[in-house]
């Protein structure tokens, strides 16, 4: 039996955006999931809260040495009923990840559990139209306020949810020009490219901006070895 995540109501809830106007990740709902870690307690505290700013350290571990992951999935609407695009995968991918970078690994029944009443909360707030979804980005952070190089002790994991529109332009999709990277890479034996780890995409920017400037829309990475097999793209 299903277990009540406590919430915490917002005094007013915002003004929903236009479903014509979307785009990807600009508008975010009304609440948020929010889950702690200390290496005494372990994972606790899981509720949902308004959606807003938080109070970290300056010396938070994730903000200097990287120990920050995320996932991200989509809530479907049609006829009236929200569904979730098999969150189970996300959240085992999500504890591979954290295993990668000696960070805790959550509960997935329990986070999955949270996410659902999340977006039940957040139900209206599902668009409906051609290629919209609510887009979901579960993600975790070390908070830790030590500046001695090590695995934090505590951590934050925040579930937030944004209703988005195609990320490549619906109806208006075009064909998409692809730059094939030979200078950088993207992932390497032994390394962290299989997980999703926050400093891969930081990395991978300068490459994507380069390829911007050429007139391309996305990167083709090539392999970290030989440079002539085709890696991933994007």
């Amino acid at each position: 039996m299903s277990q009540a995540v406590k919430i915490e109501l917002r005094e007013t809830l915002k003004e929903k955006p236009d479903t014509s106007q979307l785009g990807f990740g600009k508008y975010f709902t009304d609440y948020m999931l929010s889950y702690d870690y200390d290496a005494d307690k372990g994972w606790h505290d899981l509720k949902i809260v308004p959606y807003g700013p938080i109070e970290i350290s300056p010396a938070a571990q994730g903000v200097h040495y990287g120990q920050s992951v995320f996932e991200g999935l989509k809530a479907y609407k049609k006829d009236g009923e929200v569904a979730l695009f098999r969150p189970d995968e996300n959240f085992k991918r999500l504890n591979n990840s954290l295993a990668r970078l000696e960070m805790p690994q959550v509960n997935e029944g329990e986070l999955l559990e949270g996410l659902k009443q999340l977006v039940d909360l957040e139900r209206e707030w599902v668009p409906e139209g051609e290629g919209q979804s609510l887009y979901i980005r579960p993600f975790v952070f070390a908070t830790e306020g030590v500046l001695g190089v090590g695995a934090s002790h505590q951590y934050k994991l925040l579930i937030i949810l944004s209703p988005s529109g195609a990320y490549y332009g619906g109806e208006t999709l075009k064909p998409t020009k692809i730059y094939v990277e030979d200078e950088y890479v993207r992932a390497v034996r032994g390394g962290v490219g299989f997980a999703k780890v926050a400093g891969n995409y930081a990395a991978s920017l300068l490459a994507q901006t380069n390829a911007n400037k050429l007139g391309y829309d996305q990167v083709l990475w090539l392999d970290g070895v030989e440079q002539k097999y085709i890696e991933e793209v994007g």
